[in-house]
């Protein structure tokens, strides 16, 4: 299989490219639109400021391209949060994908720390759990089980200050603060706001899953 990472200014990429040569698969860090597009997978990752990563990715018509992608795309951190249509850092415009904007926590007491760090849960947005519904990337995580008590919660890890709200698109929750968008999925877009690479076997288990995801 043929997997890319998009290669753009923002960190954490290199810890992707160790944890899908850990399953098996040899990814290829690129910038070039050609490779983009013939990839079989192409994942999104990176840490960093929405508003100079834009400034990146538009300079070198990237967003366009990442928008046009037709093959199962992976949004990894800010990765998510650039796909959707605003972002509240840098108050900038972003790739379109999802129509969501992306919020800054406000902490409500004095507890709550900015930015969120850690392990927290999953669980099932209420329109998939009524449907009893779960998304390919969660298959052998999230079920309808797991939010009655009766079955595990997956823990993933997080580090970020801004999150997506809940919106239609959301096929994961992780509650810090309020709750918000895990992860999200439209045609053959998918994201994790969370760090699938440093999530254990939860984690791989979410790649595994990507890499194996039919075209919708």
């Amino acid at each position: 299989m043929n997997v890319a990472i998009v290669k753009y200014n923002a960190g954490n990429i290199y810890s992707v490219v160790n944890a899908l040569k850990r399953l098996g698969v040899d990814p290829l860090l690129t910038d070039d639109i050609e490779l983009l597009q013939k990839a079989d997978r192409v994942l999104f990752p990176g840490q960093g400021e929405a508003r100079g990563a834009m400034e990146y990715l538009q300079a070198r018509r990237l967003d366009e391209v990442i928008r046009s992608l037709r093959q199962p795309v992976l949004g990894i951190c800010v990765g998510q949060q650039l796909l959707c249509k605003h972002s509240e850092e840098g108050d900038v415009d972003c790739i379109g994908v999802f129509d969501a904007e992306v919020k800054r926590f406000q902490p409500e007491k004095h507890e709550d720390k900015v930015p969120c760090m850690g392990w927290n849960k999953l669980s099932l947005p209420q329109p998939l759990l009524k449907e009893g519904r779960v998304d390919p990337l969660m298959n052998g995580l999230l079920s309808p089980l797991s939010m009655e008590g009766s079955g595990h919660a997956p823990y993933v890890y997080f580090v970020h200050s801004y999150y997506v709200p809940v919106c239609e698109d959301t096929i994961a929750v992780a509650d810090y603060i309020l709750p918000y968008s895990a992860c999200l999925q439209k045609d053959n877009f998918y994201t994790c706001q969370f760090h699938p690479e440093k999530s254990g076997k939860v984690g791989e288990r979410i790649l595994e899953n990507f890499l194996q995801l039919n075209n919708r």
